[in-house]
């Protein structure tokens, strides 16, 4: 399976299978060598920064992000 395939099966889970899902995926990187965690946010800071770059990031205000996220509450 392809990790396009296995982001889409699990973007049809309902929120809180995806929520459950997030929070195992977020816990198994705790056990990662600090080195390690250290060079994989900083691939991923590379690939925002490239697309920021090329024009195809989505990009929000944080007032906005903060106040929509403030207004579910």
């Amino acid at each position: 399976m392809t990790f396009e395939d296995l982001e889409a099966e699990a973007l049809k889970l309902d929120p809180k299978g995806r929520a459950r899902l997030a929070e195992r995926l977020l816990s198994s990187l705790d056990n990662l060598a600090p080195d390690e965690n250290a060079r994989i946010w900083a691939e991923e800071a590379q690939r925002r920064a490239d697309a920021q770059d090329a024009g195809t990031l989505s990009a929000r205000p944080a007032a906005d992000v903060f106040r929509d996220a403030q207004s579910r509450i």
